[in-house]
């Protein structure tokens, strides 16, 4: 009997990028126990990428524990410290927080968290309707927005250090690849583009006898096993082929769990986020349900609310720097000192995009004999490694991306998203294919995007279009906070800023 535990992760969001396929099964007479075996020099890696549960319990009871303990130091109240740490962690249980994958990379953290929040909210609603003269609802809605931002602080701080750990070597889980040869390099490239719980990949079994140039190896199914055993590998990751057929897999499967290794499906949408896709049982098969992105308008409301209420209160903080800013702009070159620049924004409408200058007053005028220096060749996108035309001040701004505040005008007046795709010229979205151009202008593009935190522009063009479409489709709250998170990171990397 197998029962499938199917669990999907996006490598939008840094994680794997496959479905988990947990083979449980009776004991079967025809298949004797094996130990587990491995050549000496690649012995056996436990633990692969799991997270301790204990430092996030701890983690979470200190956030409990602060806001309770600002409740007992503003109104001398006892019952809802001594209370909340226990509720709180119970709650954040029931809410699935403790789970590898959301340890792991964080996927729906806040959600999870504000899910927590809002279940003892409602226990202590339903305390105070029966108990109306007592203080708990008052001190709970003081306590609780204390304890998830110190949750998630906590949490971020935690998968940071995890993160650092895995990319340094010491907890990457080794994978045997199998698959088409197609399918399985760009499966690779995919996992290379994650950020958290990396696979490595230790050798490649290609089923259609093709060649790649991702693949170290080549060979097919009935091979996998004796790759498994001579890597020492944690995962085996199948890609789904011809070539590959139902009877082929569930024989893998058995011979990998008599070996202890994980058996991972990579799906045939890679790019599609786990919120959007969802097991449904017809006819006793296990189907793939795959929802439509979110691009109606209702959902994106508060989104935009948002988006102008902290794009002005960013212009008050921020304006000191951008009168500096603005001033050594003026005092290093001669010409104005904001850059005005034709956009393409939401629904193909144009507007005119903000920046400070970075360039010569002639930058236009002098790019016609530097395409031979542009590093996308000859065409609509324009980009050089070491721009002649920037000055001294420009360069520096660049590094930081301080020439961008004044797109925080543009948030303000609605034409631009604090997260979004990059707003390219027209001539540079005529230049994109059809579908690209159509989907893209589905929604605002952004002061900061998927491509920005991922290596701006020394990204190739394809990636860079693969990025902002992968937003688009799988637009969420999460995604957003996600990629906000990443915005300052990336700033201070100055990694493709140019």
């Amino acid at each position: 009997m197998y029962i499938y535990n199917v669990h999907v992760q996006s490598p939008v969001f840094g994680s794997k990028g496959c479905i988990q396929m947990t083979t449980l099964s009776t004991a079967r007479k025809d298949a004797p126990p094996r130990s587990r075996r491995g050549t000496p020099d690649t012995p056996r890696r436990t633990g692969g990428c799991h997270v301790p549960v204990f430092p996030f319990l701890a983690m979470d009871a200190l956030a409990a524990l602060t806001a309770g303990v600002t409740v007992l130091a503003s109104f001398d109240r006892w019952l809802l410290p001594a209370v909340l740490p226990a509720a709180w962690l119970l709650s954040l249980a029931l809410q699935r927080a403790y789970e590898q994958h959301c340890l792991r990379a964080g996927t729906d953290e806040f959600h999870r968290v504000l899910s927590a929040a809002g279940l003892i909210a409602v226990a202590a609603s339903v305390v105070w309707w029966f108990t109306p003269g007592s203080e708990v609802l008052h001190d709970t809605l003081l306590a609780l927005p204390i304890a998830v931002l110190v949750a998630l602080l906590l949490r971020g701080v935690r998968r940071s250090r995890i993160r650092r750990g895995w990319r340094l070597g010491r907890r990457l889980e080794r994978a045997v690849v199998v698959g088409p040869a197609r399918s399985v390099a760009g499966l690779t490239a995919a996992l290379r583009r994650g950020t958290v719980c990396e696979l490595d990949v230790v050798d490649v079994r290609l089923t259609d006898g093709g060649t790649g140039a991702d693949a170290p190896s080549s060979g097919c199914v009935d091979d996998t096993l004796e790759a498994v055993r001579r890597s020492g590998c944690d995962a085996v990751v199948v890609v789904p082929g011809a070539d590959l057929d139902p009877g082929q897999l569930r024989r893998l499967s058995w011979e990998l769990q008599a070996e202890h290794v994980e058996l991972l499906l990579a799906p045939v949408l890679a790019e599609v986020a786990a919120p959007r896709l969802a097991v449904t049982p017809v006819a006793g098969l296990p189907l793939m349900e795959l929802h439509g992105p979110t691009l109606s308008r209702l959902p994106r409301v508060p989104k935009e609310l948002t988006d102008r209420l902290l794009a002005a209160v960013g212009l008050v903080l921020l304006s000191p720097l951008m009168l500096v800013v603005a001033l050594a702009v003026r005092l290093d070159s001669p010409g104005p000192v904001l850059f005005r620049h034709a956009r393409v924004g939401l629904h193909g409408r144009e507007f005119t995009l903000l920046k400070f200058r970075t360039m010569c007053r002639d930058a236009e005028q002098r790019r016609a004999g530097l395409t031979e220096l542009n590093q996308y060749g000859d065409g609509a996108f324009f980009k050089i490694t070491h721009d002649p035309r920037i000055t001294r001040v420009g360069a520096l701004l660049r590094h930081w991306s301080l020439d961008e505040l004044p797109q925080l005008l543009n948030v303000v007046g609605g034409q631009m998203s604090l997260v979004g795709p990059r707003p390219l010229p027209p001539g540079e979205v005529g230049a994109l294919p059809e579908e690209v151009r159509r989907h893209r202008m589905l929604v605002k593009p952004g002061l900061s995007g998927l491509w920005q935190v991922s290596g701006r522009s020394d990204l190739p063009l394809e990636e860079r279009i693969r990025l902002d479409m992968s937003y688009v489709e799988n637009w969420s709250t999460t995604l957003d906070l996600h990629i906000l998170a990443r915005t300052p990171g990336a700033v201070v990397r100055g990694t493709g800023a140019y």
